[in-house]
C-alpha cells in the first residue's frame, strides 16, 4: 500500500467516523427532544384539567386550600406558551407569550394561535352542559432551541474544521516547499565543499613540483570520495537505512580533518576522546552527515574565527557526543525551532541542516539530538544520544 493508498483510506475513515458521530449526536437529541415534548404535552394537559376543576368547582364553593392548589398548577406553567379557546375559537385566555408584541400587534395571537394549530393536538377542557374550552399550545423556546443546536453545533464544528484543515494544509505546503527548496539548496550546499575544494587542487596541481603532487592527488582523491558519500546519503534518506556497528570516533575523526583543511585556520577544532573507542549501531554515511552538518553550523555561528570541541563519552549504556562552539549562540526560546525546516538565522541560509540531523538521528538510529545548553554570544553545545 502506497502513502497515497493510505492517506485516502484515512480520509475515508475520518469522514465514516464524523458521520457516525453525527448521526448518533442527532438521534440522542431527537430521542430527548420526544421526551420533553411528552413531558410538555403532560403539562399542559395538567394545566388543563387543573383550569376544568377550578372552573367546574368554583361554583361549588370548593375549599380554599383546594382550590389555591389547583390554581398553583396553572400558575406553575412559565415556558409553554399556550392559548384557551372557546368552542368558537375566540381567544379567552394565554400563557407565556410575548406581552409587548401582544400590546403592539393586534395579528401577533391570532398568528399565534395558527402556528399552534398546525404544530400541536389541542387538548379539550370539558365544561360539563356540553360546554367545552379548548388549549393550544407549541414548543417551548428551551425545547426549540434544543431542536436545532445539534445542526447549529455541527456547522459550528465543520465550520472549524474547515477553516483548520485549509490553515493547516497551508502551513503544510508552505513546510514542502521550504524542505523542497532547503533540500535542493542542500544538494548544491553539499556538493559545493568538494567541487570547490577540486578546482583548488587542480589549480595548485598545475602549478606544483612533481614531488609535491601525491598529497595533491590524495586530497583530490579524498573529495571525490566525499562526492560519492554525498549520493549515498541522498540514496538513504528515503528509506530506512541498515544499521551496523562502526568506531564513532573514527567518524567524528575523519569528518573533523576533511573540514579542518577547508576551513579558515583561526578556528581551532578539538576532539576530547580521552582514548576510548566507542562502538555505536550507525549508518555511517548519514551520521557523518550529521557530524559535518553540526561543524558547519558550529563554523557559521563562529563567523570563522573561534573554537569548536567535539566530546564523545559512553555513559550509563549510551554513547553521547557534545558539539560546542563558542559562537553567538541561540535563544532558549529557539532551542526546539532550530530544528524545524525552514528556520534559518543566516541571510542566504535555508533551515534544512539541523531538520536532517533530527530526522536521521531520531527516525533512523533512535536517538535522541537537541541544544543541551546555549548562551547568547557565548556559544551553544548541541548533544546527540546513541541507544546501546
Amino acid at each position: 500500500m502506497t502513502i497515497y493508498d493510505f492517506k485516502d483510506k484515512w480520509k475515508l475513515f475520518l469522514m465514516i467516523s464524523a458521520t457516525m458521530i453525527v448521526a448518533g449526536s442527532l438521534w440522542y437529541t431527537n430521542k430527548l427532544v420526544q421526551r420533553i415534548s411528552e413531558e410538555e404535552r403532560k403539562n399542559v394537559q395538567l394545566w388543563a384539567d387543573a383550569t376544568s376543576l377550578v372552573i367546574t368547582t368554583a361554583d361549588d364553593a370548593a375549599e380554599d386550600a383546594n382550590f389555591a392548589f389547583l390554581f398553583q398548577i396553572i400558575e406553575l406553567n412559565e415556558t409553554v406558551p399556550i392559548i384557551l379557546t372557546d368552542g368558537e375559537d375566540n381567544i379567552l385566555n394565554f400563557r407565556n407569550l410575548d406581552s409587548a408584541k401582544i400590546a403592539s400587534k393586534s395579528e401577533y395571537l391570532p398568528r399565534q394561535l395558527k402556528i399552534m394549530k398546525a404544530q400541536k393536538e389541542r387538548i379539550e377542557i370539558d365544561l360539563g352542559n356540553d360546554t367545552k374550552n379548548f388549549i393550544y399550545y407549541k414548543d417551548s423556546d428551551l425545547l426549540t432551541m434544543l431542536k436545532y443546536y445539534p445542526y447549529a453545533q455541527w456547522g459550528i464544528i465543520t465550520l472549524f474544521l474547515l477553516i483548520a484543515y485549509l490553515a493547516f494544509n497551508a502551513a503544510r505546503n508552505a513546510e514542502q516547499n521550504k524542505v523542497w527548496t532547503g533540500l535542493a539548496k542542500e544538494t548544491a550546499h553539499q556538493l559545493g565543499t568538494p567541487i570547490s575544494s577540486l578546482l583548488g587542487w587542480v589549480e595548485l596541481f598545475k602549478n606544483a613540483e612533481p614531488g609535491e603532487r601525491d598529497d595533491l592527488i590524495s586530497e583530490i582523491e579524498n573529495d571525490i570520495s566525499r562526492l560519492e558519500q554525498i549520493t549515498e546519503r541522498f540514496s538513504k534518506v528515503g528509506s530506512k537505512p541498515v544499521l551496523d556497528d562502526h568506531n564513532v570516533n573514527k567518524i567524528i575523526a575523519n569528518t573533523v580533518n576533511y573540514l579542518k583543511k577547508r576551513s579558515s585556520e583561526k578556528v581551532t577544532f578539538k576532539v576530547n576522546s580521552n582514548g576510548q573507542v566507542l562502538n555505536a549501531k550507525l549508518n555511517a554515511p548519514l551520521f557523518d552527515w550529521v557530524i559535518e552538518n553540526l561543524l558547519k553550523n558550529a563554523l557559521n555561528a563562529l563567523g570563522n574565527e573561534g573554537t569548536i570541541q567535539i566530546t564523545p563519552a559512553r555513559k550509563n549504556g549510551k554513547v553521547i557526543i557534545d558539539v560546542k562552539d563558542d559562537g553567538k549562540g541561540i535563544p532558549k526560546s529557539k532551542f526546539k525551532t532550530v530544528f524545524k525546516p525552514g528556520y534559518t538565522t543566516r541571510q542566504r541560509g535555508w533551515g534544512l541542516g539541523l531538520s536532517l540531523c533530527k530526522r536521521i538521528i531520531e527516525n533512523y538510529h533512535n536517538g535522541k539530538i537537541f541544544v543541551k545548553e546555549s548562551t547568547v554570544d557565548k556559544g551553544t553545545t548541541f548533544r546527540i544520544v546513541l541507544p546501546n
